[in-house]
């Protein structure tokens, strides 16, 4: 199977879809990663909290340790839109990677990169026979993310905790409350499927 994630910044896939993409890694699926921003910004003040240098070079580290082909997009951190130059580019992608199954931003997130992103990977993804829809914040929306497809990560917990230690920058910032939120999440995902540890995901189509 050839899959694709599709994340609006380095780290997104990580937290969203990372225990998932190692199970396909170990079945042996070609997985591509595509992140569409140069993933910088700068916070109060305009002090730099990522630079676009630190986010790329951290994200090749991340891709390294799953063992996939990761893309950049190059697009700007916080402009992203759904426009012809993001549609093509993702259309020439899936195109050429003939894709089997789509992981991508949840339709309904608050987040403008992330939810531009997600309109984007449904257009692009119109033949694709799979599309699911991660969340990767935890961010409160009068559209709350609610998972119906669920994916065993008790084996591959470890290398998504590795992937997004290796964003330090990030890491450093909010890398504890990551663990703990993503972790209880994995944790009451696994009681509701019955198996130790899940991810959930929000399912466009799934065709068997």
């Amino acid at each position: 199977m050839n899959v694709l994630a599709i994340g609006a910044h380095f780290d997104d896939i990580e937290l969203g879809c990372a225990g998932a993409l190692a199970g396909h890694i170990n079945k042996g699926d070609e997985v591509t990663v595509f992140v569409a921003t140069k993933s910088g910004y700068t916070g109060p003040g305009n002090a730099v909290i990522r630079s676009d240098e630190e986010a790329k070079s951290e994200g090749e580290k991340a891709c390294e340790i799953l063992g996939a082909n990761l893309v950049c997009g190059g697009f700007e951190t916080l402009a992203l839109e759904f426009t012809d130059e993001l549609n093509l580019m993702l259309v020439d992608l899936i195109s050429k990677k003939k894709i089997d199954l789509i992981y991508t931003h949840y339709t309904g997130d608050v987040h403008h990169d992330h939810k531009a992103l997600a309109k984007a990977s449904l257009h692009a993804g119109r033949h694709v026979p799979r599309i699911l829809q991660y969340h990767s914040n935890w961010y409160q929306s009068d559209d709350n993310f609610e998972a119906n497809f669920y994916v065993d990560i008790t084996d591959t917990w470890d290398i998504k905790e590795k992937m997004l230690k290796a964003h330090e920058s990030e890491f450093a910032r909010a890398g504890q409350k990551w663990l703990k939120y993503f972790k209880n999440e994995a944790e009451n995902n696994g009681f509701r499927c019955g198996v130790t540890l899940a991810e959930g995901f929000h399912t466009v189509k799934y065709l068997m």
